[in-house]
């Protein structure tokens, strides 16, 4: 199972996840494809995700039985916890920008 959620993002790339996901509600696309198709959309919507933001969560064996990846401008930035992949929020600071977060596999 693969879930991406996208806000703010150009049509394009909304488009290029509509070819291999189905778009269950407004920016938010789920589907069921391999590792390898997962991995070539996760380059396109780094590519295109210009000032927009984006999560992909897929299912895997860890021992929450998924992982997922951010990109773009977000305030919540993911922390690995001896092992375990949470979430923890920045503060919301109107002074500066929000961090431009990207998990690497």
């Amino acid at each position: 199972m693969l879930v991406i959620v996208v806000e703010n993002v150009p049509p394009r790339l909304q488009g290029r996840l509509g070819v291999y996901l189905i778009e269950a509600r407004a920016g938010v696309y789920v589907g069921d494809v391999s590792r390898r198709v997962r991995e070539m959309l996760w380059v396109q919507v780094n590519i295109y995700c210009q000032n927009g933001n984006a999560v992909m969560i897929w299912s895997t064996n860890t021992e929450s039985g998924f992982d997922f990846l951010t990109a773009g401008v977000n305030r919540r930035m993911p922390v690995d916890m001896d092992g375990l992949k949470l979430v923890a929020f920045t503060p919301c600071d109107n002074s500066q920008p929000a961090q431009k977060s990207s998990v690497v596999e």
